[in-house]
């Protein structure tokens, strides 16, 4: 079976899955994280080599502070219990997204996991935090420009490629498969450069109801497409 090298997932539908259980959304959050770690794990199980989560968008800034609140501390918490297994296992983490709007000891917590991890080799696991896909390519064009008007490059060296390394996953590879939980069909700001060409799947499992078995039904999927990137087929 074909195995996709780069997965990008939007996970979603926390809030749903523990309204549709009568319970508060904060426990759907805390269900997500925790299946975030199995995911992780799973997917370098099965021969995937990069892991994109969408964990926090620009526009989630919008939510109620309450839970906003709540967010960061689970994610304070996944920091802190997970570096070793993550060690452990060998896996690379990067927080992409920007960084200016959080607090100094939650970057603090990003920074040092990401230095403890930095030389692990076999898994890359990029968490998008405070990300937006339309963020990002104008990021990229200010430093492109800053660097043209600064003559340390020219106009002529600027392609796809070159554009590519610009970017936060900063020539990682595009994703070969997106994972849309909760039913939704829309790819809402994410990595919108990089998923030009990326297989897309949409399933209606809510996120914290997303397994294993539910990761192994996308890959079988994803391993039944005939990828031509604008070529012509059989």
């Amino acid at each position: 079976m074909r195995i996709p090298y780069h997965i990008a997932v939007i996970m979603d539908g926390n809030g749903r899955w523990a309204k549709k259980r009568g319970l508060p959304r904060i426990l759907g959050h805390r269900k997500g994280v925790n299946r975030v770690k199995e995911i992780v794990l799973e997917a370098k199980k099965q021969g995937v080599k990069v892991l994109t989560i969408f964990a926090f968008s620009t526009e989630n800034w919008s939510r109620p502070k309450k839970e906003l609140n709540i967010l960061f501390s689970y994610l304070d918490r996944f920091l802190d219990a997970y570096k070793k297994e993550l060690i452990k296992n060998d896996i690379k983490v990067n927080i992409i997204g920007r960084k200016d709007r959080l607090e100094k000891r939650l970057i603090d917590k990003m920074n040092d996991l990401e230095d403890a991890t930095k030389d692990n080799k076999s898994f890359i696991f990029n968490i998008a935090l405070d990300y937006g896909g339309r963020w990002d390519i104008l990021e990229a064009t200010k430093k492109i420009a800053k660097a043209c008007c600064d003559k340390k490059i020219s106009q002529e060296d600027i392609d796809e490629e070159f554009f590519g390394r610009y970017l936060v996953l900063n020539g990682i590879g595009d994703p070969d498969l997106l994972i849309r939980t909760s039913g939704e069909q829309r790819i809402s700001n994410f990595l919108i450069w990089n998923l030009a060409y990326t297989e897309l799947y949409f399933t209606p499992v809510f996120w914290p109801a997303f397994d294993k078995k539910e990761l192994a039904k996308a890959i079988e999927v994803y391993s039944k497409r005939d990828r031509r990137f604008g070529g012509a087929g059989d």
